[in-house]
């Protein structure tokens, strides 16, 4: 299974940037989703997951009301759509495979992630 994210760049803080994760190598439908992302000399943070259904979601304490998790398993594509984005957002951030909630080792498949920054 491999996971290729995208979607990140630099945007103004207030902004908004939409992440989108393609899973190939198998059905995405197979998974639960999650989302992390981790800046410089800080720990991983989890983001959000999402269900394989996509009938259920989780989102971290720091983003929840401005971030939502979707899922299309059609196009075996996971988004992080990013509202009112502040500097503080700034990170890589990495898409993962496998199960759903914030425990990162639970999550068997990872993807390169991507660069977003928020400029003040």
């Amino acid at each position: 299974v491999q996971l290729q994210a995208s979607g990140g760049g630099l945007v103004q803080a207030g902004g908004s940037l939409r992440l989108s994760c393609l899973v190939s190598g198998r059905s995405s439908r197979n998974y639960g989703m999650g989302w992390f992302r981790q800046a410089p000399g800080q720990e991983r943070e989890f983001i959000a997951s999402i269900s394989w259904g996509g009938g259920s979601t989780d989102y971290g304490d720091s983003v929840k009301g401005r971030f939502t998790i979707s899922r299309d398993n059609a196009k075996n594509t996971v988004y992080l759509q990013m509202n009112s984005l502040k500097p503080e957002d700034t990170a890589v951030y990495y898409c993962a495979a496998g199960d759903r909630g914030p425990n990162a080792a639970r999550y068997a498949y990872w993807g390169q992630g991507t660069q977003v920054t928020v400029s003040s």
